[in-house]
């Protein structure tokens, strides 16, 4: 359950208060009074069977039943053991939302409580907030459902946390500074609504342009990891996350577990999704300061005007700290200045106006410097001097730049008492004002980086180098076996033909039993091979002597064999000894050693990781995370993300390696582990890659004992849907391919609709549009499969580069509860049959999802599309306000859907 209800807890008709109170101080009375106060125009109840007809001069009523009538929300503050009964009759009533004030405690049975609650709101889908949370505000509406000190003030931030504490904290330094939210929610023990439910809500919030989190932790990864990419695609969404350190770290049978932090992975699907960043409390007020303020930021140049040389350094320095541009100013900007300021000014960006500027020769500066066509926001620092008081260089400055819309303008006036008049001045005009240079740095890379993370993910993707299929039969009848065979860990053998059906190059190798089998392996090979030791129970076979390199011939090769087995027995005696694998040496100067592995989070499920391999590598820890799948972009991305990186660019004298390659197989991994869930953990560890390609010399692969609880869910985000893929033959002897888009496919798709007709385009779209932008196609390819299917009808061969017939897809709701369709024939392909074939493959797959009807607007002169709704059962409605357009919808739980 996502957005279900939520309505009735954000934009209620009518409130009740369980628990109202005319005792001061109490949870009931600070509640209802701020209820009363903030002027929400609804019917307000009390519910409290002590309280004599009213309470704080409104209705009172013994019990729920007694209520005139359904309050939409409801808030409870009586104890947490009378909320499960409270919920029951609140649901029976008609009630379909409750904020649950009170707190819960583990050891006192607070675990079966917020289960009962759960329990008693099912039948009715009644939404739950809480236990133990602080409330909820809508300032916009003067719904104030908390026990908060302070009212916030009405704007276009909103605010969701687990924690009341940082509630209070937010609104109480946000209320001075007159910073205003469309939401402030607290979602306390989030036994139903969840941090996911409200991004997907906010979302789609008109009222809202920006979303602050305070996260602990997740409930339901999938849903918080498709919700956040929803969210964080249509306005910025900033993230502070507590508990990033445990107590203790997860003991781990490969590399890969041991290199991966719980702190890394909340990274890896910050990033993923789009949503930025920040780690201090301190942070997210600037992240405030900034979006509650800041107009549309256009570009990330920004240009740094002081009265104080050194202010403008620490400012510079902090924005390259951050990765920010620092803009070059244009020469007539330079020309202008010349003119205005003493002939010992910095003639560069920093803009320093000298110590003896007064607020005139300030503003002026700044008038100059925000006309620059280089410059996308301008930020001017303050220092405190006898001939520039701060609050009149603050007026001077708002006048000088009074009516101009760009460049954005944020400002830093440095100081204790006498900058605080400023800061007010500031506030007052609604621009951004921060303490500290440092902190103004901050809050503008955070508008910076979500357009920056919003760019990245929104890139078109190369073709991978190749389109060699994996051998998916092959890999699924070797782990059957081996499961069969009761094994956890596949052996070498095993584990080289995974690999090589998913298209990884491994090195020649024999698996033996004895030291004379070794030595005839290694004649067989040639010199030079390498030994190593086979057992179940030795994951890290290095540690224990179970590796040997470098053997020259035959004879040192089973003498080696004879010496590991006998160290190895006698330094692990419970360890099975199954025998030896002799492999050719591979030596190529100059190549790198990699890692590349994959490990299970407990919340987010396999986690990619690439870095520097070797021996080391946990020493070393120079490793980068990422969630699967993974396309050849993003594999770029999370190499850029480590230190070799550099290396593998090419220095001192060594070429660079093929990155090409290094992506390509980061790729075929992500491709691997979404395709087997059997598959728990997974180390190639050393990957060799030289200039030419790339070459596995050591992996592992663990499987997980239970296969049924490891299904396709236990992805964070739903990989490609392989299985939807069809052979279509037409009757010309053709054979098409139908198949759900990739993010690839922006090439044909924008190819496509080039050649389309007008008449084509205005069916489909409504609207007259000349050609299809790059934002408009990512609409359409870079989707999420979880809540969007777009099938194409497309020639067989590489995505973006085969030919386009046409296209189906449907767009759900995140209940998953009505899809809407929309479908393309190309008009030489129409008559075949195609639009029908397209329909009945999308009502099935949604079926098989469990939507519940899909519907779509169809224009009444498009006779043919109508013609088809008839046939396959949609019913067809006028659509409100427009006798142009009918609507068309199929219930899929009903006679109709067949």
């Amino acid at each position: 359950m996502t957005i279900r209800n939520l309505d009735k807890l954000l934009a209620p008709a009518s409130v009740a208060v369980i628990g109202a109170s005319e005792r001061a101080g109490s949870i009931g009375n600070v509640l209802t009074r701020n209820l009363l106060a903030g002027g929400f125009r609804g019917p307000v109840w009390g519910v409290n069977p002590r309280c004599g007809g009213r309470v704080l001069g409104i209705p009172c009523f013994a019990s729920v039943a007694e209520l005139p009538a359904a309050p939409d929300l409801a808030v409870i503050v009586t104890p947490a053991a009378s909320a499960p009964e409270l919920v029951a009759a609140l649901g029976a009533r008609g009630t379909r939302a409750a904020i649950v004030i009170s707190a819960t405690r583990e050891d006192a049975g607070g675990a079966a409580i917020k289960t009962a609650i759960l329990e008693a709101a099912r039948p009715y889908t009644l939404r739950v907030v809480g236990p133990n949370c602080l409330g909820m505000m809508v300032p916009g509406i003067g719904l104030n459902t908390s026990f908060s000190h302070l009212a916030p003030l009405p704007g276009r931030l909103a605010f969701v946390t687990q924690s009341g504490a940082i509630v209070t904290s937010m609104i109480d330094w946000a209320h001075p500074r007159g910073i205003g939210f469309s939401h402030v929610l607290s979602l306390g023990d989030m036994s139903d609504v969840d941090i996911g439910d409200m991004l997907d809500y906010l979302a789609n919030d008109p009222g809202t342009d920006a979303v602050l989190l305070y996260l602990e932790s997740v409930s339901g990864a999938r849903k918080f990891v498709s919700a956040a990419r929803a969210a964080a695609r249509t306005k910025p969404v900033i993230v502070v996350k507590g508990g990033r350190f445990a107590a203790g770290a997860r003991a781990a049978a490969t590399h890969t577990g041991a290199l991966m932090g719980r702190d890394e992975v909340y990274d890896a699907v910050f990033r993923r999704t789009g949503m930025v960043r920040v780690y201090t409390l301190q942070e997210l007020f600037n992240a405030a300061e900034t979006l509650g303020r800041l107009r549309r930021l256009h570009g990330e140049r920004l240009a740094i005007l002081t009265n104080g040389g050194g202010l403008a350094v620490l400012a510079a320095d902090a924005l390259a700290a951050l990765d920010g541009t620092l803009t070059a100013l244009d020469e007539t900007t330079i020309r202008a200045l010349d003119a205005l300021l003493p002939d010992n000014w910095s003639r560069a960006n920093p803009v320093d106006v000298i110590g003896d500027a007064d607020p005139q020769r300030l503003a002026r500066a700044a008038a100059i410097v925000a006309a620059d066509r280089n410059v996308d926001a301008l930020l001017v620092v303050h220092c405190p001097t006898a001939v520039c008081p701060g609050e009149d260089a603050a007026r001077a400055l708002i006048d000088a730049l009074a009516g101009r819309r760009t460049p954005e303008l944020l400002t830093s006036w440095v100081g204790g008492a006498t900058a605080l008049a400023a800061r007010d001045v500031f506030a007052a005009a609604g621009i951004p004002t921060y303490p500290t240079p440092e902190q103004a740095i901050r809050g503008f890379m955070h508008a910076v980086a979500h357009a920056r993370g919003q760019r990245i993910l929104m890139e078109t993707p190369e073709l991978a180098p190749e389109t060699r299929q994996p051998e998916i039969r092959v890999v699924a009848e070797l782990l059957a076996e081996a499961r069969r065979a009761g094994r956890e860990w596949l052996d070498a053998e095993a584990t080289r033909r995974v690999l090589q059906a998913y298209g990884f190059e491994t090195i020649q190798a024999f698996n033996v039993d004895t030291a004379e089998e070794a030595a005839t392996a290694a004649s067989r090979i040639g010199a030079p091979v390498a030994l190593k030791i086979r057992s179940p129970d030795i994951p890290h076979k290095t540690d224990f002597g179970g590796v040997v390199l470098d053997l020259a011939d035959p004879g040192a090769t089973r003498a080696a064999a004879e010496a590991m087995r006998t160290s190895i027995a006698a330094r692990l005696p419970q360890a099975r000894i199954e025998g030896f694998c002799v492999e050719r040496m591979v030596h190529r100067p100059g190549a790198y050693e990699l890692l590349l592995g994959m490990s299970p989070d407990p919340q987010f499920g396999p986690v990619l990781v690439f870095g520097q391999g070797g021996t080391a590598t946990e020493t070393i820890a120079d490793t980068a995370l990422a969630l699967p799948p993974l396309n050849m972009h993003l594999a770029r991305a999370l190499i850029a993300r480590t230190h070799i990186a550099r290396l593998l660019g090419g220095a001192r004298g060594k070429p660079a390696a093929n990155l090409d390659a290094i992506a390509l197989a980061l790729v075929r991994l992500s491709e691997l582990v979404c395709d087997f869930p059997q598959i728990a953990e997974l180390d190639i560890n050393p990957l060799l890659a030289d200039a030419h390609d790339v070459v596995v010399l050591d992996a592992r692969i663990r499987l997980d004992d239970d296969v049924t609880a490891s299904g396709p869910e236990r992805l964070a985000i739903k990989p490609y849907p392989r299985e939807l893929e069809e052979d279509v033959p037409l009757a010309d002897g053709r054979v098409l391919w139908l198949r759900p888009v990739l993010p690839e496919d922006e090439p044909s798709l924008r190819r496509a609709f080039a050649d389309l007709t007008p008449e084509e385009i205005y069916l489909r779209f409504f609207a007259p549009i000349k050609a299809m932008s790059h934002a408009m196609a990512t609409r359409f390819t870079q989707i999420d499969y979880d809540r969007q299917m777009v099938l194409l009808l497309t020639g067989h061969g590489a995505p973006g580069t085969s030919e386009f017939y046409g296209s189906v897809n449907i767009v759900c709701d995140p209940d998953l509860q009505r899809a809407e369709y929309a479908i393309l024939v190309r008009h030489d392909m129409t008559g075949m049959g195609l639009g029908g074939l397209l329909m009945r493959r999308i009502i099935a797959y949604a079926k098989r999802r469990g939507i519940g009807e899909i519907f779509g607007e169809v224009l009444a002169q498009n006779h043919n599309m109508l013609n088809l709704c008839t046939q396959l059962g949609f019913r067809i409605e006028a659509t409100a306000g427009d006798p142009g357009v009918v609507t068309v919808r199929l219930d899929l739980r009903g006679a109709g859907a067949g």
